[in-house]
């Protein structure tokens, strides 16, 4: 069902947007063109469930312009609830394409989150894949909720066109949203732990592992203290087989 010239599927009360990775990216290129403040979320399976719990959280996913899903899990309960997603998508890969289309038109980001130096170590890497692309301004994101205001001024200041957020779930999209008519930008984007990536503090998994959707087996194996944060996987997939079965309230909107 199409919303506001949406077609998105309800998995779990969040509602993802139906789109490959090239509507997706048509839709950035008009909003980078215009002077609106446009939003972006990915989330996996480890978000919706924990927006389950929380309905302001589950709120300012549904709130974000572009849900794009983030991983095989979604795209797994996707084709459980009948209407599979048009394609697997990752919050890094459109993040990059992003950032390509915004070298094209000549425009300017800000990176705020990570570790102190990490966002000034993502720069650096982001100049030499993007040379065209303007580096607003850098701010790690271990600030305190009284300095919000601060940090606001500090990318005011910049007024930058792509706004990417690394702060991880749910901190990322709570100041993406509840910020969107203070902050000056014209899309941002929560990206968790891509700046780790770009910097080479973490590696991704494979390109055969990507491909076959195991990047969360190439995780777990680097990163074994994950491994009840893994768990979650297949919960959710439990859950989804029950909401399935189950409930009448699963639908596409």
């Amino acid at each position: 069902m199409k919303v506001g010239g949406r077609e998105r599927i309800d998995i779990l009360g969040v509602l993802l947007d139906r789109i490959d990775y090239h509507e997706a990216c048509t839709r950035v290129e008009n909003y980078l063109k215009s002077h609106d403040r446009k939003v972006i979320v990915t989330p996996n399976a480890e978000l919706i469930m924990a927006s389950r719990k929380n309905r302001e959280m589950m709120e300012v996913l549904n709130d974000a312009d572009i849900c794009l899903p983030d991983g095989i899990g979604v795209v797994i309960a996707s084709r459980i609830f009948g209407k599979p997603l048009q394609e697997r998508t990752t919050g890094f890969d459109f993040m990059i394409k992003i950032l390509k289309l915004a070298e094209i038109q000549g425009l300017s980001v800000f990176l705020l989150g990570g570790k102190v130096g990490v966002p000034e170590q993502a720069a650096a890497k982001i100049r030499e894949l993007f040379p065209g692309l303007e580096i607003a301004g850098t701010h790690h994101g271990y600030f305190k909720d009284e300095e919000k205001d601060e940090i606001i001024d500090i990318i005011n200041d910049k007024e930058p066109d792509i706004l990417l957020v690394a702060m991880g779930f749910p901190k990322q999209e709570k100041f993406m949203i509840e910020n969107k008519d203070k902050l000056k930008f014209r899309v941002a984007m929560g990206v968790g732990g891509s700046f780790d990536v770009l910097s080479g503090n973490v590696s991704r998994a494979p390109v055969f592992m990507q491909k076959a959707g195991l990047e969360w087996l190439f995780r777990l194996i680097t990163q074994p203290w994950r491994f009840k944060r893994m768990m979650v996987l297949p919960l959710f997939l439990i859950e989804v087989v029950i909401h399935r079965l189950f409930s009448n309230k699963v639908r596409l909107r």
